[in-house]
């Protein structure tokens, strides 16, 4: 039992850290101008980064990270930005999107010089975080975009050059890409629901605000991803910028369970794209892309197909190769796919995912059915469990490109081996309690959550085990 004077220790402790985070969300609200130019200190690194490797030659078997630029950018891109930004998104919510994101930060500025034109119904359509993500993260594995300068400015690029144009045409002073279009978005906004911190908003206080009497405008606030603030339940939406903290003496920065945001709000307004991205995205797509370049399976599907095409005297798809853009083609290096390569490792993918998600996909739909009559609404919440264990898989398999140049400059962590197993037995262990928790809200009858339990854990057990194949062998 806890004694009367620990739990006044702790009710200060939580006092000291309520009201360090409510600081904290107010100094990103008076200092907007100091963060915009910490925004345009990370566009010109991006940019220099992303452009000037290109116009260098690639590097030679001695290069080092430290002393060349191609592979310091690219353990800057791959190794640091991508697998640290999702983490930072599982901590802090999507405060990279709202502080240091530089194609945000473009795509804002130049949309206070926009168009104004309304935004189009295919921009508002709800499937592009699936679509993008899947789509860029096939394409990216087709010209080596991990490996090579000129592929991350294409897909980089693009992406920027994107997010430029539709702020010129759609902005109205908002982030138009980041909320629609972003490739990343969904994965940020999905991420973002395990964050210990993020902005409540307190409607009831909203409500009762008046504006003071004091001459002058009444305070406005210019939410840039078009998130309805006074609504605001979660935090996936929200970009963490800080603009709105103390708005209407109702939006502070706030801390919760981990857990809050799956379990009691993202049921309320199930999103079908959220499911796609979470079963075929992430346990899907994303991990059939670290797989395939290591995997058995892929290798004897290529030569079974060449083997017969052989037979047949077509030789053509084994011989051709395609321009660098389309698939991965440096024969200097001994570094080229030819049509064959292409197509099966787009077959390869598309396969996997199909089959990775499809499988969790079928035990959410059983164990959904198990705790009462069907409800698609319940299907959604329940997919909602496995944020965890996607989140993790997916920051391992980005983190071996981190550690895959560490250890080819000689730098070598003996504790990244237990680290992974124990991040990844953690995030299948949330997975699991999440999967209980929701259970909870569907049937009080204990055996009806029990039974459910069953296919939500061979489902976290063979997702798990998809991503421990990575780095242990079975």
């Amino acid at each position: 039992m806890r004694e009367p004077g620990d739990t006044l220790a702790l009710g200060r402790s939580e006092g000291r850290i309520d009201a360090a985070l409510h600081e904290i969300g107010d100094w990103l609200m008076r200092n907007q101008r100091g963060i915009r130019t910490a925004q345009w200190g990370v566009v010109v690194v991006y940019l220099g980064l992303l452009i000037v490797p290109t116009l260098l030659p690639l590097p030679s078997g001695a290069a080092h990270i430290w002393t060349n630029l191609t592979l310091f950018a690219q353990f800057v891109f791959w190794g640091l930005w991508w697998p640290f930004v999702l983490l930072s998104t599982v901590l802090v919510g999507r405060m990279w999107c709202g502080v240091l994101c530089p194609e945000g930060s473009m795509t804002e500025a130049v949309s206070r010089h926009s168009r104004g034109l309304a935004i189009p119904r295919w921009v508002r359509w709800k499937g592009w975080p699936f679509v993008a993500f899947a789509a860029t993260t096939i394409y990216g594995q087709m010209i080596s975009v991990y490996q090579y300068p000129k592929p991350a400015l294409v897909i980089l690029g693009f992406s920027t050059v994107a997010a430029i144009a539709t702020a010129a045409l759609w902005g109205r002073n908002k982030r138009v890409w980041c909320r629609f279009l972003c490739p990343v978005s969904g994965v940020f906004a999905v991420l973002s629901k395990l964050a210990p911190v993020h902005f409540r908003v307190d409607s009831q206080a909203w409500d009762d605000w008046k504006k003071p009497h004091s001459r002058g405008a009444a305070q406005l606030v210019n939410c840039a991803p078009l998130v309805p603030i006074r609504t605001m339940k979660g935090g996936s939406a929200c970009h963490m910028c800080g603009r709105c903290s103390g708005y209407r003496g109702a939006v502070t920065l706030a801390r919760r369970s981990p857990s809050h945001e799956i379990v009691h709000v993202a049921g309320a307004e199930p999103r079908p794209v959220e499911t796609m991205l979470i079963l075929f995205g992430l346990l899907g797509v994303a991990a059939a892309a670290f797989h395939w370049t290591s995997s058995a399976s892929f290798i004897a599907i290529k030569q079974t197909i060449a083997e017969f095409l052989v037979e047949h005297g077509v030789m053509w798809p084994l011989e051709m190769t395609a321009p660098w853009f389309i698939l991965t083609n440096y024969p200097d290096l001994n570094d080229s796919m030819s049509l064959l390569d292409g197509a099966v490792l787009v077959g390869y993918l598309v396969g996997m995912a199909a089959c990775a998600g499809g499988l969790v996909a079928a035990c959410a739909a059983l164990a959904t059915r198990l705790l009462g009559t069907w409800s698609t609404a319940r299907f959604h919440h329940l997919v909602q469990s496995f944020i965890p264990l996607a989140a993790c898989g997916v920051f391992l398999g980005l983190s071996m490109t981190t550690v895959s140049l560490l250890r080819n400059d000689g730098i070598v962590f003996g504790f990244v081996g237990p680290l992974r197993a124990a991040l990844l037995i953690g995030a299948a262990s949330w997975s699991l309690w999440l999967g209980w928790q929701i259970s909870a809200l569907y049937s009080r009858a204990m055996i009806r959550r029990v039974a459910a339990m069953l296919p939500l854990g061979v489902a976290v057990v063979t997702s798990g085990a998809v991503w421990a194949t990575l780095f242990w062998h079975f």
